[in-house]
C-alpha cells in the first residue's frame, strides 16, 4: 500500500476557522507550555512546603503532608481533573459555583494547571523529603546550635542543600509535567495533543499531524533538560557526594 505524506498541509486553509494548519499547533504548544509552567510553579512550591512537613519534628504536620501526599499521588491524573472540573462546583456554595462554571476566566485552562500542580506537589514532596533526610543530621544539630529556629534552619541550610541534591529527579518531574498535560484535552483544553487530535480529523493527516506534535513535545522535553542541566552544574557543591553522584554528566 503506497501511501504520499503530504508536509504541505501544515499550510493549507484550516476548514473549519480562519489560518492555516500550522497555527492550530504552534497555538496549542503555546497552551501546553503555559499549562505546564504554571503548574511547575504550584508544584515546586506546594512540593516544597509538603516536604518540609513531612520532616518537622512536629507529628500534626507530618500526619497532614502524609495525607496530602497518598491522597494526590494515588489518584490518577484524569480522575482529579475530572473531579476539580465537573465536581467540585456542584459542592460549592452557589455563587462560587456559578462563577466557577460561568465566569472564572479560561476555567478548562485554569483547572488544568491547578490539577497539574497539585498531582505533582506530591511527587515533589517525596523529592524534597528524600533530599533532606539525605543530608548528614550534623548540619541540622549546627544550625540549631548556632540559635536558628527551625524555620531558619530550613530556609538556610537544609532545603538549599537538599534541592542540590534532587536536581535530576526534579528535572523528571519538570518533562512530566508538560507530558501530563496532554491529560487535559480531556476537560476541554486545546492543548497540543487535543489540536493534533483535531487536525487529523479534518485533514485524515495522521502521519504528518502526530510527527510534528511529536517533534514539538521533544523540542520542550530537550530545553528542559538542557536548561536543568545548566542549573545542576551551577548548583553542585564541590566534594559534596549527593550532588556529585546525581550529575548525571561523567
Amino acid at each position: 500500500m503506497n501511501y504520499s505524506w503530504n508536509w504541505g498541509i501544515f499550510w493549507e486553509p484550516v476548514a473549519a476557522g480562519e489560518g492555516v494548519y500550522w497555527q492550530w499547533l504552534w497555538g496549542g504548544a503555546l497552551w501546553t507550555l503555559a499549562t505546564g509552567l504554571l503548574g511547575w510553579i504550584i508544584a515546586l512550591v506546594l512540593g516544597a512546603i509538603v516536604g518540609v512537613m513531612r520532616t518537622t519534628p512536629l507529628r500534626p504536620l507530618r500526619i497532614i503532608g502524609d495525607a496530602y501526599v497518598e491522597i494526590f499521588r494515588n489518584i490518577p491524573l484524569i480522575v482529579q481533573m475530572f473531579l476539580w472540573f465537573f465536581v467540585v462546583p456542584e459542592i460549592l456554595p452557589t455563587p462560587l459555583a456559578m462563577w466557577m462554571k460561568q465566569d472564572m476566566p479560561y476555567p478548562e485552562f485554569t483547572t488544568a494547571f491547578l490539577s497539574l500542580g497539585f498531582y505533582t506537589a506530591a511527587r515533589i514532596a517525596e523529592q524534597v523529603k528524600a533530599g533532606i533526610n539525605a543530608l548528614p543530621r550534623g548540619q541540622r544539630m549546627a544550625a540549631q546550635a548556632i540559635g536558628l529556629t527551625l524555620p531558619q534552619t530550613y530556609r538556610y541550610v537544609l532545603l538549599p542543600m537538599a534541592f542540590r541534591i534532587i536536581i535530576p529527579p526534579l528535572t523528571s518531574e519538570f518533562m512530566n509535567i508538560f507530558k501530563n498535560s496532554a491529560v487535559a484535552l480531556t476537560i476541554g483544553l486545546l492543548e497540543l495533543t487535543a489540536q493534533a487530535r483535531a487536525m487529523n480529523e479534518y485533514t485524515f493527516a495522521g502521519f504528518e499531524t502526530f510527527t510534528a506534535a511529536t517533534l514539538l513535545y521533544l523540542v520542550i522535553a530537550f530545553i528542559v533538560n538542557r536548561g536543568m542541566a545548566w542549573l545542576e552544574r551551577r548548583a553542585r557543591v564541590p566534594g559534596f557526594i549527593g550532588s556529585a553522584a546525581g550529575g548525571g554528566g561523567h
